[in-house]
């Protein structure tokens, strides 16, 4: 039996996302807010995802370009894809990376509000949750917590909190970050190994990155005013 058809209306900050937001916009129409957007895709992204693309925001008057990355693994699609941006002589000169994945749903405004921290972080992200009724925010360990560790958890309701890693689902980057030549490469590289008397290592692409440009003392925060839904197209249900 056929599905039925639907019209799309409805709001789709998420299961998780619950939290009002009465904050006015700042205006940054006055700064250089280029931002390359970087979309890591399969090759088919569902209608209700590319209707909230098509309604976010990007500051008038400024350069905003959309690189897709078709087929590859994330981590290579990212990595890739940022060399390719650092070494172009036009494209090295756009002063943000921001990194959306084809089941994220951001609001309108959400880059808008992104841009409002950025002169104090070297990376924000929106929150947004795994998928599943126990689903974890995708903000990783309190930076004022020793030993260092990438530890889930409920960020401060609508504020910017520091932590020391985050998703890349809707995250803004300085693209400064990629031209320091201590960063290790690939960028981001999913990693799974077993080493001999060390243990074993497991990273997704994203909190590997956020562990190497941690140690170099970049800052990083999840801005849990900018609500980010988490699409599962299976079960039509926005987490």
């Amino acid at each position: 039996m056929s599905k039925k058809p639907q019209i799309i209306i409805h709001s789709n900050e998420g299961y998780h996302n619950t939290i009002s937001d009465q904050d006015n916009l700042k205006k940054n129409a006055y700064q250089d807010l280029s931002t390359i957007c970087i979309v890591p895709t399969r090759g088919q992204i569902p209608a209700k995802v590319v209707q909230a693309w098509m309604a976010l925001m990007s500051p008038m008057n400024q350069k905003f370009v959309r690189m897709f990355a078709v087929g590859l693994e994330v981590g290579a699609a990212y990595s890739e894809t940022i060399e390719n941006i650092i070494d172009h002589p036009e494209l090295s000169q756009f002063k943000y990376i921001l990194t959306l994945e084809e089941d994220n749903v951001p609001p309108p405004d959400g880059l808008i509000r992104l841009y409002e921290n950025m002169n104090k972080y070297d990376v924000i992200g929106g929150l947004y949750w795994t998928k599943g009724i126990d689903g974890k925010p995708m903000c990783y360990g309190k930076h004022d917590v020793f030993p260092v560790n990438f530890v889930p958890f409920m960020p401060e309701p609508d504020t910017v909190t520091r932590c020391n890693g985050l998703g890349m689902g809707f995250t803004l980057f300085k693209t400064e970050i990629f031209k320091n030549k201590k960063l290790k490469k690939p960028f981001f590289q999913t990693v799974q190994r077993y080493t001999p008397g060390v243990g074993v290592e497991g990273y997704t692409q994203d909190l590997k990155f956020f562990e190497n440009a941690g140690k170099l003392g970049y800052k990083f925060a999840c801005d849990s005013r900018v609500k980010v839904g988490h699409y599962d197209y299976e079960n039509d249900t926005m987490w």
